[in-house]
């Protein structure tokens, strides 16, 4: 299947709310040791989420993922302060990735933004209560959010307070 053909996908995250949905390729995508050590000293999700580290692929282990992938589409989403738009955008990612599945890509994989919210609390001594649902997000598997954004030409600034809006992104990768 062709970049065109996907269109029926970045159509479908775009009626769901995506701002962007674009089809890029995965090598364009960067990991870097560094992205982990943000949630590690600096992320409230640290160590307390099953879909954060260290419980996540580190940064070479989703370098050899990406590199097994020719396609991917780049997810972004404008989050206004209040709002549950990460919950919302999390969702859309693995609908998209379902979708995807269900018309023959069988190796669709999704990643989303930010801490697993579906649990009150995860307990990371078992299973996840929710695996079809919950992803991990593409920092906590050491991807550089900024840089891939950055790179791809899509809006993302640092926030400098509690009360600033941002921007998430999530990844569904396509063979």
């Amino acid at each position: 299947m062709r970049k065109a053909d996907l269109k029926k996908y970045t159509g479908f995250a775009r009626q769901r709310g995506a701002g962007h949905a674009i089809v890029i390729d995965p090598s364009t995508v960067r990991t870097a040791p560094w992205v982990r050590l943000k949630c590690q000293f600096g992320c409230r999700g640290y160590g307390i989420s099953l879909s954060c580290p260290p419980h996540t692929p580190d940064h070479d282990r989703t370098r050899s993922m990406l590199d097994s992938y020719s396609r991917a589409i780049l997810l972004h989403r404008h989050w206004a302060k209040g709002y549950n738009a990460v919950g919302e955008f999390n969702d859309l990612i693995v609908d998209l990735e379902t979708a995807l599945f269900l018309d023959g890509f069988y190796k669709a994989f999704g990643m989303g933004s930010g801490p697993c919210s579906l649990c009150k609390k995860c307990d990371t001594t078992k299973n996840c209560s929710h695996p079809q649902r919950m992803r991990p997000s593409m920092e906590s598997c050491g991807i550089d959010v900024y840089q891939t954004a950055r790179a791809h030409g899509l809006p993302i600034e640092v926030v400098r307070n509690h009360e600033q809006e941002r921007d998430a992104y999530g990844i569904v990768l396509i063979e």
